[in-house]
């Protein structure tokens, strides 16, 4: 099979994680060559924890992990990555660095206010306490997925974690990415 990088965008608590996970986790079962790269542990990892959060360090964050997707797809690795990634600038970018042909964008679409509520790390709280600056979906916008356009929309605050799943791995199979 060839690589691709299914790269899931959203706002914090979304689901991007939770769904990616499931879907590795099946993935990998099934004998699959995959990979997961995740906002939380690359922002800890030696490639990222020198950045903060301001719209030029996100940039660099996701430049980098674009360009290790890039090299995992075209080793025909299946790359499962979920970054928050707000801006459609920068989802360009991804996708410019990744290749239009590598790239799926899938959107973990959830009200901010349903997000809140399944923070279990009290960021939101934080964020809207003033504590954390630059919090996508409090302080620092999340732009709708317009240039590129979503290729995958999951509603993640209708649909529970199980259908997310299986509306990936159809969406993969569609896409000639996983048989």
């Amino acid at each position: 099979m060839k690589g691709a990088t299914v790269w899931f965008t959203g706002l914090p608590c979304s689901g991007k994680t939770t769904v990616a996970d499931a879907v590795y986790r099946i993935l990998k079962e099934k004998g699959y060559r995959v990979e997961r790269l995740d906002g939380d542990i690359i922002r800890k990892s030696p490639i990222s924890r020198d950045l903060g959060f301001s719209k030029e360090d996100r940039r660099k964050n996701l430049e980098r992990v674009a360009f290790i997707a890039h090299l995992l797809s075209r080793n025909d690795v299946l790359v499962l990555a979920t970054f928050v990634s707000p801006y459609n600038d920068i989802r360009r970018e991804i996708r410019d660095i990744i290749g239009k042909d590598r790239f799926h964008l899938v959107w973990t679409r959830c009200p901010v206010e349903v997000c809140i509520e399944r923070d279990v790390k009290g960021m939101y709280k934080k964020a809207l306490a003033g504590e954390i600056k630059n919090f996508t979906g409090v302080d620092d916008p999340f732009e709708e997925p317009t240039d590129p356009p979503a290729d995958l929309i999951l509603d993640t605050h209708m649909e529970s974690v199980e259908e997310s799943v299986d509306r990936v791995l159809r969406f993969m199979k569609e896409r000639g990415l996983i048989e």
